[in-house]
């Protein structure tokens, strides 16, 4: 009895060395964020205001306290201001850059000159088809052709006929694309109506006014969460039936889908663009891994509509859907 148990201790104590021996590698621990002093830069094309770029930067600022690095958030509408807001990060010597592209060609130069000067990029958002081009190493977003040929096909499906899609961001290329792409598969009649998407009075008002001089339009697309809450605003006001759509979330977005004044937002989840592009570089700086494997990772398109808008409700009062 008693050698069979100085037997099992016995092989008990080798196991536990052989385990000892196979998971060391004789190597020092990776470095911590903590040590490595990680700073990070979020540069978009946001206006003020805007409650989708608020769940960008909540997304971006949890994952900074997530992973113990810091994380710096501007915005500006204007190429040239934001291009100049990357060279500033360049200079302050970040170690990355997360930037959205709704205007490729105005910030190309800046991208490129902070790839040039080592300084890893992850585009999100808007820009998709030039991540690669100009140097990031991944891109965070939705396909807008994907999502918008499948909007029109919803449309169609509605019965609607005459869709006004209004656009809030004059020259952004990925709200432009959305329009397209909705309709090229809608089976009716779509034209765009700009508007200036840092008023909200405006919006509805220029909305309204669309809809009293034709009252044949049965639906109006928006391509931002507080949008539609002026185009419900408009219809009602220009005693349209129209029906309202969008691309996009907010609180009041699910609550006016819940009580059927909207029929359905398209959610990219722009708070997994911005949890997601400083994870990418936060990996990139740590271990060396670029997600994507060369090809953008899609934070949606999804569908929020009457039958599943309760179960995002939460997160959506929560601020980040």
């Amino acid at each position: 009895m008693k050698m069979r148990l100085l037997t099992s201790v016995g092989l008990a104590a080798t196991a536990a060395l052989l385990l000892s021996a196979c998971s060391g590698t004789g190597q020092e621990p990776a470095a911590t964020s903590e040590s490595l002093d990680l700073t990070y830069a979020v540069v978009t094309h946001s206006g003020p205001g805007d409650a989708f770029w608020d769940r960008v930067k909540s997304g971006a600022e949890r994952a900074g306290s997530d992973y113990g690095v810091d994380v710096t958030y501007n915005a500006d509408p204007d190429p040239a201001k934001q291009s100049q807001l990357i060279d500033n990060a360049v200079a302050q010597d970040v170690d990355g850059i997360v930037v959205s592209m709704a205007n490729p060609d105005g910030l190309q130069s800046s991208i490129e000159k902070a790839v040039a000067a080592g300084v890893p990029v992850v585009t999100i958002n808007s820009g998709i088809e030039r991540s690669a081009e100009f140097g990031a190493i991944t891109h965070i977003g939705q396909s807008e052709s994907v999502a918008g040929e499948a909007v029109g096909d919803r449309l169609s499906e509605a019965g609607l006929t005459n869709v006004l899609c209004v656009i809030q961001e004059a020259g952004n290329v990925g709200l432009e694309e959305r329009c397209g792409s909705a309709a090229s598969t809608f089976t009716g009649s779509m034209q765009n109506l700009q508007v200036d998407g840092t008023n909200d009075a405006e919006v509805k008002a220029t909305i309204k006014s669309k809809l009293q001089a034709d009252p044949s339009i049965d639906g109006v697309l928006t391509l931002g969460g507080q949008y539609a809450i002026d185009a419900v605003g408009a219809v009602s006001e220009a005693g349209s039936e129209a029906t309202v759509a969008t691309f996009d979330l907010s609180e009041d977005v699910v609550s006016n889908i819940e009580d059927g004044a909207i029929l359905f937002a398209v959610d990219q989840q722009p708070y997994v663009q911005g949890f997601l592009g400083v994870t990418a570089l936060y990996l990139d700086s740590i271990n060396g891994n670029q997600i994507g494997g060369g090809q953008p990772v899609y934070s949606g398109p999804a569908f929020v509509t009457e039958e599943n808008a309760a179960e995002v409700a939460e997160y959506a009062a929560n601020g980040t859907r």
